[in-house]
């Protein structure tokens, strides 16, 4: 992967929509050239999908938090399954210390944020959480 290939990537994160013959131009390349740096992206696993980015006028509107989680070993994979099939999480991360995974979810208020919290915290192998509201997002990318 080069730089250009680098470029591409960031003018898709920004927008995935990006007809082939936009990114050709800010790219200073042939739109055959770009499709073809995309199609090979693609086939090597670099570019695994596409996904959906929310306007934010919809996402202020959301409040997000993250919750750190602590599972019973022999829970953890299930605990893992359980938190893939709740919608309001919106990511999941193995991490190292006292907690074991920590997840970023949303919900569209306080009281239905604590009901998810109440929920995560429910789970079958679930031992202990903690969770932090985020008050604002510095920078996203």
């Amino acid at each position: 992967m080069d730089d250009t290939d680098r470029q591409l990537i960031a003018l898709l994160r920004e927008n995935a929509r990006t007809p082939t013959a936009d990114l050709a131009r800010r790219l200073r390349l042939s739109r055959t050239t770009v499709q073809s740096r995309i199609e090979r992206l693609e086939r090597r696993g670099i570019v695994a999908g596409y996904t959906v980015r929310l306007a934010d006028d919809y996402e202020r509107g959301l409040v997000r938090a993250h919750v750190l989680i602590t599972a019973l070993p022999k829970f953890a994979r299930k605990v893992e399954e359980a938190l893939a099939g709740i919608v309001e999480v919106r990511t999941l991360h193995s991490i190292s210390g006292s907690y074991d995974m920590i997840a970023v979810v949303a919900a569209p208020s306080i009281a239905e944020l604590d009901q998810l919290i109440d929920h995560i915290g429910a789970l079958e192998g679930v031992e202990r959480t903690m969770s932090s509201i985020i008050l604002s997002t510095r920078i996203s990318r």
